[in-house]
Parts: C-alpha cells; sequence; structure tokens
C-alpha cells in the first residue's frame, strides 16, 4: 500500500526577521487537509508552538530543523511508489545566487550560517526514497525587495535535476502576500482551496491551472499586486501523477498507471489504446462488462512481454447483452450495443423523464435528470455526485439518459452532445479553464465573458446546442444549489463526465 508523509513548517515569529501573521495558520491548515482529505500517515509539523515529537522539540530554531532532517533522512524510508510532501511558510532569502530558507533565528546578515540551503533541503527530500515528492513554498516575503532578486531560480533548477516536484508561490521578480480578510497567505489559501473540496485537483497539471486561475483572482479582488504561482514538474510525466487520488477521474488514473509502467511501455505507440484498457479495468469492478476481464489480462502479458501488443478496438457492450452473449474466439465484428431507452443497471424508472422531455419542459427534465442520477449512484442523501460515483456510474443508465434526450430534442441536447461539442473546440480530460470558457460560450452557459447563474440558463426550444442537461453536467462536485456553472470545479465535474462516457461509447 502506497504510504504518504510530509513534513510541514509554518513561522509568525522571528528572532531578526519581521513576523509574518498567518504562516503558522497556514501550516496548520496544511497538516489538516493532508491528514484529513489527502489521507497522509505521518505529517511532522514544525511551527510556533507545536508540540513535540518523540520528545524532541519543535520549535522552527535552525538546530531543531537541522537535526530532525538528519534523523529522518539519515536512511531512505519510503518506498518509490511512495509520497513525501514538504510544505514551507515563512521568509526565504538568496544569497550569493543561493536560496535560503530562513528559520525562527534565521539572521539577515549571516545568511550561510544562519538560513538552511535548499541545496541542502532538497538532497534530504531525495535521500527518502520515495519517487514521488512535492515541494511548496511561500517563501517570497515583501520585506526582502531590497535585498534584490527573490529565490526561486535555483529551487527550480534544484527542483528539476533531482526530479521534485515545486510548487512556489510567486516567480523570483515578485512577491507573496498576507491577505487579513482571508487571515492566511494568498498561496497557501488557494493550495487548500485547490486540493480540497472546492477545486479537487488530483493532479499536479489540475493544481497549477487551479493556482493560475484563483491567485489572480483573489489578489484582484482585494487588490493586491500581481503574483504568479510557478510549478516545475520534470520530467513532464510527473505532471500528470496523481497527488490526491480521490479526486481522480478516470483519464488521471489510467494516465498515472501508464507513467508507473516501463519506459519502453511509456514510449509504445499503442499508447493511447493502453490508456483505454487500463480505463476499462478501472471500472471492471463496478459493472458486468466481461470485456473488461479480457482487457486485465492483455495488459498483463504485454507488460510481461508474454505477446505483441494488438490494438483492439473498446467497445462498450450493455451488461444485459454482455452476459446474454456468449463469447466467441472468431474474429466476427462486435454487434452495437442495443440499449432500450429505458433500461437501468440499477433499477431506476425513468418513464416520467421520458415524459418531461416528451412535453418540451426543458427545466423540469433536467432537474429529473439530476434526481434520478443520484439514484442510480445511491447518493440522494448527499445530493452530489462524487469523483468515484462519475467514475463508476453505469454504462446503460448513462445511454438511457442521453438517448432520451437526444430523441426528444431532435438531436440537440444530450451528454454525448456536450461531448461532441467539447471534443470540437479541443476539449480534454485535463483541458485547462480557458478552454472550459470557450465551452461555456459555444453552449450559451457563458454570454460576454459572464458565466451564468443557473436561474438564468435558457429553458426554453431556442436554447444553444448543448445547453443542456445542465444541472446533470456540472452539479456534480458541489454541495450547493444555484451555482455559477464558471467554477473551476464545474470544470473538474465536467472532465470527469466526459471521461466516464468515452468508456461508454457516448
Amino acid at each position: 500500500m502506497v504510504k504518504n508523509w510530509a513534513l510541514v513548517i509554518g513561522i509568525n515569529h522571528y528572532d531578526f526577521l519581521q513576523p509574518l501573521k498567518y504562516a503558522k495558520r497556514d501550516a496548520e491548515l496544511m497538516q489538516n487537509l493532508l491528514r484529513n482529505e489527502a489521507g497522509f500517515e505521518r505529517v511532522f509539523l514544525f511551527s510556533d508552538d507545536s508540540p513535540s515529537i518523540g520528545g524532541e522539540l519543535t520549535r522552527p530554531y535552525r538546530a531543531n530543523l537541522l537535526r530532525f532532517l538528519q534523523q529522518l533522512f539519515e536512511h531512505p524510508f519510503l518506498e518509490p511508489e511512495d509520497n513525501f510532501w514538504f510544505f514551507f511558510s515563512g521568509h526565504g532569502i538568496i544569497h550569493v545566487h543561493q536560496d535560503y530558507l530562513m528559520p525562527a533565528d534565521g539572521n539577515p546578515n549571516d545568511i550561510e550560517n544562519t538560513g538552511i540551503s535548499l541545496q541542502y533541503l532538497t538532497e534530504c527530500l531525495r535521500g527518502c526514497g520515495a519517487e514521488n515528492i512535492v515541494m511548496m513554498l511561500d517563501a517570497s516575503r515583501h520585506q526582502h525587495n531590497q535585498l534584490g532578486e527573490k529565490i526561486g531560480h535555483q529551487t527550480q533548477q534544484l527542483a528539476s535535476q533531482i526530479g521534485v516536484i515545486s510548487i512556489l508561490s510567486c516567480s523570483p521578480h515578485e512577491f507573496s502576500s498576507e491577505i487579513d480578510a482571508l487571515q492566511q497567505g494568498v498561496f497557501t489559501h488557494a493550495i487548500l482551496e485547490g486540493l480540497g473540496i472546492q477545486g479537487q485537483c488530483a493532479t499536479v497539471k489540475r493544481l497549477h491551472q487551479y493556482l493560475s486561475f484563483r491567485v489572480p483572482e483573489l489578489l484582484g479582488h482585494y487588490n493586491y499586486p500581481l503574483q504568479t504561482p510557478y510549478i516545475s514538474a520534470e520530467p513532464v510525466a510527473k505532471s500528470h501523477r496523481v497527488i490526491i487520488q480521490k479526486y481522480a477521474n478516470l483519464h488521471e488514473i489510467a494516465n498515472d498507471h501508464i507513467n508507473s509502467l516501463p519506459a519502453e511501455v511509456n514510449h509504445s505507440k499503442e499508447l493511447a489504446e493502453l490508456e483505454q484498457l487500463w480505463i476499462r479495468t478501472i471500472t471492471a469492478a463496478s459493472s458486468s462488462d466481461t470485456n473488461a476481464v479480457k482487457d486485465i489480462h492483455r495488459i498483463a502479458q504485454y507488460v510481461g512481454g508474454g505477446e505483441n501488443f494488438a490494438p483492439k478496438p473498446a467497445v462498450y457492450v450493455s451488461p444485459i447483452n454482455a452476459i446474454a452473449q456468449p463469447q466467441h474466439k472468431s474474429t466476427a465484428k462486435i454487434p452495437e450495443p442495443v440499449i432500450d431507452y429505458l433500461s437501468s443497471e440499477r433499477g431506476v424508472d425513468y418513464q416520467r423523464l421520458s415524459e418531461l422531455l416528451a412535453a418540451g419542459d426543458w427545466k423540469a427534465a433536467e432537474r429529473e435528470t439530476l434526481t434520478l442520477m443520484l439514484k442510480v449512484a445511491r447518493r440522494e442523501k448527499v445530493g452530489w455526485l462524487d469523483m468515484e460515483a462519475i467514475n463508476k456510474f453505469p454504462c446503460s443508465d448513462f445511454c438511457t439518459i442521453d438517448q432520451l434526450w437526444v430523441k426528444y430534442s431532435k438531436g440537440r441536447f444530450g451528454f454525448s452532445v456536450q461531448k461532441r461539442i467539447w471534443e470540437s473546440i479541443g476539449g480534454q480530460p485535463d483541458a485547462d479553464y480557458e478552454t472550459w470558457s470557450k465551452f461555456g460560450d459555444r453552449i450559451g452557459w457563458r454570454i460576454n465573458n459572464h458565466w451564468l447563474f443557473y436561474s438564468d440558463l435558457n429553458f426554453t426550444d431556442n436554447a444553444p446546442a448543448g445547453h443542456f442537461p445542465a444541472a446533470a453536467s456540472v452539479d456534480l462536485l458541489s454541495v450547493h444549489q444555484g451555482w455559477v456553472v464558471g467554477l473551476f470545479g464545474c470544470l473538474v465535474g465536467f472532465s470527469g463526465l466526459t471521461s466516464r462516457l468515452a468508456i461508454c461509447n457516448l
């Protein structure tokens, strides 16, 4: 089982530097998120009044930090597939072109002997044994403008050289702000959102997208100077690493599996086909699709070198047909799925939805669609679909809902219609917010550069193609009603939806 460990440091009170207001709180909130949201087993906290660890003091003085680093990283303690995160909120200074983090007793007049160099820190992190290391630094503070360039360049270079994912609060020529209204550093506030329920960022790439979107938005709202978060992940495959498993859609999970395979597989010309097979195996446990069992066998043989990898189309067969039809060894073409409009793997009754759509009552039909999807996913009491529910949503029910919408709208509305429009503008499972905005423009969820509230959608027959379903397509990852469809979480939810639709051949 994969292990997740972290070291979190937050310093408000400095002996020789200007105190910070919210660095300690940033660290405590990060510790809480890693423990409770991300499921980390061990999170070591060093802050102004943090409890001791094994009888050792955790006041973030240099001697305490160095002792801990030396003891913890003396020998590898994690496996390559494990994860280690490092978070620092405090002061950082550049000295003789070297980046330093400043402990509570760090002296700006003797940086080399009182600071902790990033060179030493990255060497320690690399020695933990894990291949997946994430370093988050909120250390570029306003006080050090007079010292010239701020930290960042060397840190990025060091992280790239040893394969550490570095997430920095701003570019080297900028400084990182604390915002009184938030009682947090703006960078940490955005990270906690991105890794929490609001952003639900499963991968490094998604987190980068969220920070790039959210930090400028917050700064603009509170009238603070520009701050541009910077993420370095090399090789590029590391940007697709799943860092919060429960938020990952099927595409992200498949990419994560593929990137863990031997290099010769990663560079294979059949990579796209292999990804589809991984996605099918991931969903096998929640489906009666017998083809997934064959795919598992083929992957095992290919990775083990047991056969040449021969592409095979991933065709969705309804659970009923998959069970009823005998499996043949012939090369005959697999029949197209035959799905009754009202069929449901979970026994859900779609008669009322059919009647509402036949009557052209789009508003009632689309709320009924969400109600039925919650029932299918068995999440009526929760009131929203999480990513796990989306990933496991039965294809038979997706097909039934989609075909009803397509039939009664004469091809203008439906999941498959939205998916085709999404793909026509370059939409991918990990597409950015700019693409999401372009999609909103195309289907009428966004007008004159402004996202609409749900109540302002066009519930008439003149609505643009793809305008519905709306609540069932976007109101997936939120406990709030009356949403604004422009929220970043809507992009994440829709991306997960399209990943599942692809497996269902919609």
